[in-house]
């Protein structure tokens, strides 16, 4: 206990409970990091407020730091790489772009643009290389999805095969880019959040939908699911919270073992309000947010709080092992296991 107390207080950024360790790779950068694609054990893309981009093809070691001429005030609020080459970046706000770079981010090509004052794109999936899915806040109560099937190089409007209206008030958060999750053979979940939380299902690639009510903490602007993660097609779990409220874990996690079409809280929850939630393997989930990360080595059970740094993201290498973890002020961090 003793040394557990003194992981948490004392060395927050070397946190040695059960062996984890939080390694910072980069601090103080004038950005605010949500998306977060973490390609391999060596490369990492990460995007930001101010316009801002970040590659590393070393781990971490070093980066490179990249601002799209022209898109220099957005917040790009989500992003997705498939290599050192290839990256499609995403917006939050009015107006709304989707960029692609071929060449490692020195140019980049603009793919969409929305200048409609309502439009809020919320958060990106692929299935694979070519096929993807983009969902924003909804416009006249219709949630606003975007189809590609060329790798990002061109978007179609599928708003109209979303056949549930959302009610007043209900939205999306674009905190880390992760109330969307993709599965292969085009499995997709959405999750919404404020006045009353949603999941949205899709097996077939947007075509037809199905909702299930999400029980998380709901009912104002600021609460709902901020992330959600699948390890298959039946074993989810969703994350939030009240983002004002950082430190009250009061229905902040719950599970979900049929695909989400119900969910339950677990035996111990996670620490308070967290914007993002990944399956490291079946067993093993992390959680992050503005109040700390938090680690479970039993499914989602029992969770615990392994530092107090705050974060907004995180994320387990596609191909690889390596954990990253983003946040405000340009914090890049890795976990130890």
């Amino acid at each position: 206990m003793k040394n557990l107390i003194w992981c948490l207080v004392l060395a927050p950024f070397f946190c040695t409970a059960q062996n984890y360790r939080l390694k910072p790779l980069n601090e103080n950068t004038k950005t605010s990091i949500r998306g977060l694609s973490v390609v391999d054990d060596k490369i990492i893309w990460i995007s930001g407020s101010n316009g801002t981009v970040g590659k590393s093809t070393d781990g971490g070691s070093n980066w490179e730091w990249i601002v799209p001429k022209g898109y220099e005030k957005l917040d790009f609020r989500d992003i997705e790489a498939f290599n050192e080459s290839e990256a499609v970046i995403v917006n939050a706000g009015s107006p709304a772009y989707i960029l692609k770079t071929i060449d490692g981010g020195k140019s980049w090509t603009e793919t969409y643009k929305n200048t409609d004052t309502a439009i809020f794109l919320d958060g990106l999936g692929f299935w694979d290389k070519n096929k993807a899915i983009i969902f924003g806040d909804p416009i006249q109560n219709k949630m606003q999805l975007l189809k590609s099937s060329n790798g990002g190089k061109s978007w179609k409007n599928i708003s109209s095969k979303m056949n549930p209206s959302l009610v007043i008030g209900e939205a999306g958060f674009a905190a880390s880019g992760t109330t969307i999750k993709t599965l292969p053979d085009g499995k997709v979940w959405i999750a919404t959040g404020g006045s009353i939380s949603h999941i949205y299902y899709s097996k077939n690639y947007g075509a037809n939908w199905e909702v299930y009510k999400c029980p998380i903490l709901q009912g104002a602007s600021t609460t709902g699911p901020f992330s959600i993660d699948f390890y298959d097609s039946k074993t989810g779990v969703a994350v939030g919270g009240n983002y004002v409220k950082d430190k009250d874990n009061s229905n902040s996690i719950v599970l979900t073992s049929d695909g989400g079409k119900s969910w339950r809280k677990p035996k111990t929850p996670v620490f308070g309000f967290r914007s993002a939630v990944a399956y490291l393997n079946a067993n093993t989930l992390i959680a992050t947010g503005t109040s700390g990360t938090d680690i479970s080595n039993d499914a989602g059970e029992t969770w615990l709080h392994i530092s107090d740094i705050s974060f907004n993201s995180v994320q387990k290498a596609k191909n690889g092992n390596a954990v990253i973890l983003a946040g405000n002020k340009g914090f890049i961090y890795k976990l130890d296991l």
